[in-house]
């Protein structure tokens, strides 16, 4: 009867173990340590070259990972998520840095600020809207240089607040970037649909808005409506007594001064019909429209204005990017 013989046991030479080993600590010792080749070399007591083919090799068969962490990191993810959302080709998100709303818009104006100064070219028309966000905008402005720009109110005007006079904020981003500004006269709301009619035809009115329907860029703000803090209720005096009528209307937020329901579509409310503003029709047919918008209260307005496709691009901050995509998931949107 055969006897069957056993398979000698294979064991790997000493000589590859020994390879092994000084390949790891060579790898260690440089990817982890921060030693150069030289140290590396002297402390194994192996020669340079040695040194330069282990780590070429440990990387050959894929012993190293190298993976970069980067601060901006969850800003990137959190703009990609508001992307998916839809309604916009870009989104911008900074960092929150204080609880203080005014210090974050701060910091929101001046990374939309930054985009202007990257789109800008000089014979550029820019058209904008009044407001907190647009006046943090302006602030933000550290040109350059001269920009040889026109700055084109979007809409009628309201005395007041220094925020909520687009004359007086269109004025102050021309001096700015060392441009021009052009003022319209006429109110933000007319007393009904006729008297609107007759103030968007007078002829320095009419030349306001085809010049902004023009424009290259638009700067706009986002407006709450159903809090107490809206800026809605600086623009017309009766608004504030007719919040009853406002939220039968179904209105969410304010775009152009246009009161839009959580679709993004124009609310049947009588304000709307007399409105001394560009159309969000004639609005659209603007290449790059950026909406600038910051704080909690903005996140529902915000993913409304993106249902209803009127930008291009979003600027907000990452506390009010996290709101949004909260508010989204809640309702079942996909993020």
């Amino acid at each position: 009867m055969p006897i069957a013989k056993l398979k000698p046991k294979t064991t790997v030479p000493r000589e590859e173990i020994v390879i092994a080993r000084q390949m790891h600590q060579a790898l260690v010792l440089h990817f982890m340590e921060g030693l150069t080749q030289a140290q590396i070399a002297g402390q194994l007591g192996i020669s340079q070259a040695t040194v330069n083919r282990l780590i070429k090799r440990g990387r050959q068969l894929g012993l190293v990972e190298i993976k970069i962490k980067s601060p901006v990191e969850p800003l990137v993810d959190m703009e990609e998520r508001l992307l998916a959302l839809g309604g916009i080709s870009r989104a911008i998100v900074v960092p929150t840095v204080s609880d203080n709303p005014q210090t974050a818009l701060q910091a929101v104006g001046e990374a939309a600020a930054r985009l202007l100064m990257e789109e800008l070219g000089d014979g550029d028309t820019i058209c904008i809207t009044g407001g907190k966000g647009v006046s943090a905008v302006v602030a933000g402005l550290q040109p350059p240089r001269r920009f040889d720009v026109e700055v084109i109110p979007a809409t009628g005007c309201v005395q007041g607040k220094h925020y909520t006079d687009v004359n007086h904020v269109s004025t102050l981003m021309a001096d700015r970037l060392g441009g021009r500004s052009y003022q319209i006269h006429a109110p933000l709301f007319a007393d009904d649909a006729e008297q609107r009619a007759m103030l968007i035809n007078m002829r320095s009115v009419a030349d306001v808005f085809k010049r902004a329907r023009e424009a290259k860029v638009a700067v706009v703000g986002i407006g709450s409506i159903l809090t107490d803090d809206s800026s809605y209720y600086d623009l017309h005096p009766s608004s504030s007594t007719d919040r009853a009528a406002i939220e039968r209307s179904g209105a969410s937020c304010e775009l152009l001064a246009h009161l839009l329901d959580d679709q993004g579509r124009v609310c049947d409310y009588s304000l709307n019909r007399s409105l001394v503003s560009l159309t969000l029709a004639e609005f659209a047919s603007i290449p790059m429209k950026i909406g600038v918008a910051s704080g909690p209260n903005k996140a529902g307005p915000i993913l409304s204005v993106l249902r209803g496709n009127h930008l291009d691009t979003l600027v907000t901050d990452e506390a009010t990017g996290a709101r949004i995509l909260e508010i989204a998931s809640k309702e079942g949107v996909s993020a």
